[in-house]
């Protein structure tokens, strides 16, 4: 792969986590947001998708340390998303009904706050991801095209 598909590879993915953020703040704003479109695993998720797959290959390059910061911020992503994703999605207290039709449960003002607080953690979670996702854009930008095969 060379230097402009690995930018742009890096930048679609970057752009999926982004939307990824913006819809676990949706659902906790109330929006009607299906547990599918906010995968909880890490490597579900479109970005953990790249960074798992092709992005891998990265780690042959000179100067990538900040891989390893990348990985560790996106695990702490996604247990962070996990508890939020427990207090809209969890089948506790829900109705056969419910369930089966795939429904999201009812949720109190508490557990919304404390979601609300949830997300906080995984918005500055996710701007420092983000900031690290471009300081290896630079880096891989900064590289000279016979870097990437």
């Amino acid at each position: 792969m060379n230097k402009e598909e690995t930018l742009t590879h890096l930048r679609n993915a970057k752009k999926a986590h982004i939307t990824w953020v913006h819809r676990a703040h949706a659902l906790i704003e109330g929006l009607p947001i299906e547990k599918e479109q906010i995968p909880v695993s890490c490597t579900d998720c479109k970005f953990g998708q790249w960074f798992y797959g092709e992005g891998q290959r990265l780690n042959m390059m000179p100067s990538m340390d900040c891989l390893k910061e990348i990985e560790t911020l996106h695990f702490e992503l996604h247990d962070i998303y996990m508890k939020i994703f427990k207090i809209y999605f969890t089948d506790e207290d829900r109705s056969f009904f419910s369930k089966f039709f795939g429904t999201r449960k009812k949720i109190s003002p508490l557990q919304q706050n404390v979601a609300k607080e949830y997300y906080v953690q995984l918005k500055d979670i996710s701007e420092k991801l983000v900031n690290t996702i471009e300081r290896l854009e630079r880096r891989l930008f900064a590289l000279q095209e016979g870097a990437f095969v």
